[in-house]
């Protein structure tokens, strides 16, 4: 299966992210994706907000039975040449046969290219874990969600959201948060499963993001002190290294279990397997 990843974000995020020794989002996606592929994957990377002339002369788009959107730093409405390029380059995909996946930004972009609006989520910052996610009826029968419980926590981090469905769209899931979690719609030939949450993100990685951006979670009262902070890091860290988790920290075996928490990527995998 040939899958184009699009990486989302500017040459300075990936640069701060590998400064801290992060890997970017773009190689946590691909890391995540071959770990979970049925059959083996060739993955080719662009970074259309990096540099205009981001599509290499060997690849052709139309040699790509998948597209997977990773998340960004940007902001979809401040409208800047590599934001443009972006919902440009969601249109031209969605003008040839594709089966797209996007995470947060990715949702974003495809949302704004079919006539969606985007902007500040009132409630603020939803970030480390997405709480209570549900499924209504149109995403209990998805192949997205195939297996997922109807609640569930899923990793993020986002201040945006959309507050205009994309043209001939189906939301799958809302929390407290935000309404719209995840959608669905078809568009000629493309069809795109996005999820504002992040699926791609393990808990080694979220870990690595939340010391980063200490100072934001403090600041926005993601967690109430920076003992409290430190303890769901090492929770995660524990996560990550398979070690039981006691019931007192409320986790949701969404974020504990792996085969729970990447369902929405591998059930994706598996279409695309299933439709070529």
């Amino acid at each position: 299966i040939n899958i184009l990843i699009i990486d989302g974000n500017d040459q300075k995020n990936s640069d701060t992210l590998r400064s801290v020794g992060i890997k970017t989002q773009f190689e946590e996606y691909n890391d995540v994706l071959n770990i979970l592929a049925p059959s083996k994957l060739n993955i080719q990377v662009i970074h259309p907000a990096v540099k205009k002339d981001f599509l290499p002369s060997n690849i052709n788009l139309d040699d790509f039975q998948g597209v997977a959107w990773t998340g960004s730093t940007l902001n979809i409405y401040d409208q800047t040449p590599p934001i443009i390029r972006q919902i440009e380059l969601a249109k031209l995909l969605l003008s040839k046969k594709n089966k797209i996946f996007g995470s947060c930004w990715g949702l974003q972009v495809l949302s704004t290219a079919v006539g969606g609006i985007v902007d500040k989520n009132t409630k603020g910052l939803e970030a480390v874990i997405s709480k209570n996610i549900k499924l209504n009826n149109k995403g209990l029968s998805h192949q997205m969600y195939l297996n997922k419980p109807k609640i569930f926590d899923a990793f993020c981090w986002h201040y945006d959201e959309i507050k205009s469905l994309p043209n001939n769209s189906t939301i799958l899931a809302s929390n407290d948060h935000s309404f719209i979690q995840a959608l669905t719609f078809k568009k000629d030939r493309s069809e795109f499963w996005g999820v504002q949450y992040h699926p791609e993100f393990s808990p080694k990685w979220m870990t690595g993001l939340m010391k980063l951006r200490k100072q934001v979670l403090l600041e926005r009262k993601i967690y109430k002190s920076e003992d409290e902070l430190n303890q769901m890091i090492q929770v995660l860290l524990d996560i990550s290294k398979s070690k039981k988790i006691s019931s007192e920290k409320k986790i949701k075996d969404s974020i504990i279990e792996r085969n729970i928490h990447y369902l929405e990527l591998k059930n994706w995998l598996k279409y695309l397997e299933n439709s070529f």
